[in-house]
């Protein structure tokens, strides 16, 4: 891979933040302003029963708890963009 964003358009995403949200969906687009997911789950790490990463990994597994048809994510809140492809789930 060349590193570049464009390879990971129409791919199933993990978008990280520094709080305790995660954003995961099919990147549809992106430009300097943020990320256009589609299928997409907004999760709050600190709800629920599973750490970031346990979370990250049922989903890669299970497949994603669609809870939002589109959303626009700000490209300042991500620090971390990956394939779901690439997580590990053992």
């Amino acid at each position: 891979m060349s590193g570049s964003l464009d390879e990971l358009v129409g791919c199933e995403v993990v978008l990280d933040t520094c709080g305790p949200t995660v954003y995961l969906g099919r990147l549809v687009s992106y430009d300097d302003r943020g990320f256009w997911l589609e299928g997409a789950d907004f999760h709050n790490c600190s709800e629920g029963h599973a750490t970031r990463e346990q979370y990250i990994a049922e989903s890669a597994r299970d497949g994603i708890h669609v809870n939002r048809a589109r959303i626009f994510v700000l490209r300042h809140a991500v620090y971390s963009v990956s394939a779901i492809a690439d997580v590990v789930t053992d």
